[in-house]
C-alpha cells in the first residue's frame, strides 16, 4: 500500500477532520482514508441520476410507465 503526506493543511480542516473521526470512533488517518476512497469511487461512477433511476425502475425491471404528453404552458399573467 502507498502512503501520502499532506502539507499546508489548514488548521480548521485538521480540527474538523479530528472531530469527524472522533464522532465515527476512528483515527484521523482512517477517517481521511475513507473520505479519499469515497471521493475517488464516486468520481469513477459517472452515471447520472437518470441512468441510476432507469437501472432500478426502467422497463427491464417491470416499471415501464406511459407518460402523458406535455401540453403547452399557459400564458404568463399580464400586470397592465
Amino acid at each position: 500500500m502507498g502512503s501520502i503526506t499532506i502539507r499546508n493543511l489548514d488548521d480548521n480542516v485538521k480540527t474538523r477532520l479530528r472531530v469527524r473521526a472522533a464522532e465515527h470512533h476512528r483515527s484521523m488517518e482512517e477517517e481521511a482514508r475513507l473520505i479519499l476512497r469515497d471521493a475517488v469511487v464516486r468520481k469513477a461512477d459517472s452515471r447520472n441520476l437518470a441512468s441510476i433511476m432507469r437501472s432500478h425502475f426502467g422497463p427491464d425491471n417491470g416499471m415501464d410507465l406511459d407518460l402523458p404528453l406535455r401540453e403547452p404552458g399557459r400564458e404568463p399573467p399580464s400586470f397592465d
